[in-house]
């Protein structure tokens, strides 16, 4: 899909330093799956808070297959 949008050019420039990625795309989409990542197991580590989880290994290993 292509998109414009305004990116802080210092924002960027940090983050391609830190990965070593080149492109814009490849940067972006990588911090969209990171991002992804990230709120999933915010999510899962709240459930743990606030109720009784009754999860499996082999559920787990799921969870993980659909993080992408």
């Amino acid at each position: 899909m292509r998109s414009t949008i305004d990116i802080d050019e210092q924002l960027l420039r940090e983050a391609q330093k830190l990965t070593s990625i080149r492109t814009k795309k490849e940067l972006i989409n990588l911090s969209l799956r990171e991002l992804i990542r990230k709120k999933k197991r915010e999510h899962l580590a709240s459930l743990f808070g606030s109720c009784i989880v009754d999860i499996t290994l082999e559920d787990l290993e799921k969870f993980r297959e659909n993080e992408f």
